[in-house]
């Protein structure tokens, strides 16, 4: 039981304090940046800051789920999951530092709700467990969806970034829905959505 508190503290520190390593090149390598006015820039900094902490939210919310799910297969697919996340990690926060910016200081404070809620997901069992992740990647896909739309045409080095972020969502809903994911209340989809605003909000100038 110490063993197993100790791994997970230490994904912890990993997460908020650790520079994040990603396993598959940047999907933005081989492209070349473009020239930005300093608003196109705040602008562009603002919405990877934004699409970052949603990455911390997916560390936390994979790591509560992994720790409460019944299921051994589910648990390896959540851990799994969770180290592509990792990885949209080292990207956004690689072109945020590339662009002069900063990842947000609230990210803590959302990493500790997001392992909360994937605990909590966890303990009312597997089928809503893998509900809510299923309805996180959909909510997650529209909102990167919604950033490409309002990235700056010539930024094609975050494009290719959130391209390649919201393909691995896509597969990771599939993957829930394909493990047995109950359909959530709407209610419950309509407090998700309020509470992705709330951080979205906050974190694109915080």
């Amino acid at each position: 039981m110490i063993d197993k508190a100790i791994v997970e503290f230490d994904k912890i520190l990993k997460t908020l304090f650790h520079k994040p390593l990603s396993n598959r090149a940047h999907p933005d390598e081989t492209i070349s940046d473009g020239e930005y006015t300093d608003a196109e820039r705040k602008h562009i900094v603002g919405l990877m800051r934004v699409n970052h902490t949603g990455e911390i939210c997916a560390q936390g919310l994979y790591q509560g789920q992994a720790l409460t799910t019944r299921n051994k297969a589910n648990q390896e697919a959540f851990e799994h999951a969770a180290l592509e996340e990792t990885e949209h990690l080292a990207w956004t926060e690689h072109r945020i530092h590339e662009l002069g910016g900063k990842t947000s200081l609230l990210n803590p404070l959302f990493y500790a709700g997001s392992l909360a809620i994937g605990v909590t997901a966890g303990i009312l069992g597997d089928k809503w467990n893998l509900g809510f992740l299923e309805e996180t990647e959909k909510q997650v896909e529209s909102h990167l969806t919604e950033h490409l739309d309002k990235l700056p045409q010539h930024d094609n080095k975050s494009r290719a970034i959130l391209e390649q972020m919201r393909e691995d969502e896509i597969k990771h809903a599939h993957m829930a829905h394909d493990n047995g994911a109950a359909e959530l209340p709407e209610v419950v989809k309509k407090i998700m959505k309020l509470s992705s605003k709330v951080m979205t909000k906050t974190t694109y100038r915080i």
